[in-house]
């Protein structure tokens, strides 16, 4: 069983995107997130300590990412949590890495451009900038026409769990919110 947590931080490492012989796409990077507080005694802000983790990222989020993210950055990043202990020789440690399920630049830092890749194009050649046209493959449309996303799939044909709990905290399935 994993953990799913939401972490902020500083992009700390370029990320490095590799593709398997599978023509599987895995991406990685450092993530740095430093707790920040209010010091009323001085009046300034004083960092506390650097909690350091590494994102794993696959397939069409891993290409993503190796379009999007520069070292530097600041990011929202939410996944699964695994926590591991490691040894090599006479020298211990763990390691903690989160599985992105998703990422985005965090927006209380700075503005961001958003350019909607579809899956034909995104497994043949990274996103191209917002100045290309809208998409024209023959892959059917992730959206209705009011603009909100339609309900995920499991392999059964029914709509996942977590899309129906999502959709009754939202307001139902039309809810746009």
């Amino acid at each position: 069983m994993s953990d799913s947590i939401t972490i902020t931080g500083i992009v700390a490492t370029i990320p490095n995107v590799i593709e398997t012989s599978q023509k599987l796409s895995i991406a990685s990077f450092r993530l740095a997130s430093t707790h920040r507080r209010f010091d009323r005694s001085t009046g300034a802000w004083v960092d506390g300590d650097t909690n350091w983790y590494t994102i794993t990222a696959f397939r069409h989020l891993a290409t993503n990412i190796a379009a999007s993210l520069r070292k530097g950055e600041r990011v929202i990043v939410s996944g699964r949590l695994k926590i591991r202990d490691w040894s090599a020789g006479d020298k211990s440690g763990t390691n903690i890495e989160v599985e992105a399920e998703s990422l985005g630049h965090d927006l209380s830092w700075g503005t961001t451009t958003f350019t909607r890749v579809s899956r034909a194009a995104a497994a043949v050649a990274p996103p191209a900038s917002s100045e290309s046209g809208p998409s024209t493959d023959s892959e059917p449309d992730e959206f209705d026409d009011m603009g909100a996303s339609s309900p995920e799939r499991g392999p059964d044909g029914e709509a996942t769990a977590a899309t129906a709990e999502l959709s009754h905290a939202t307001g139902g399935e039309d809810s746009p919110f």
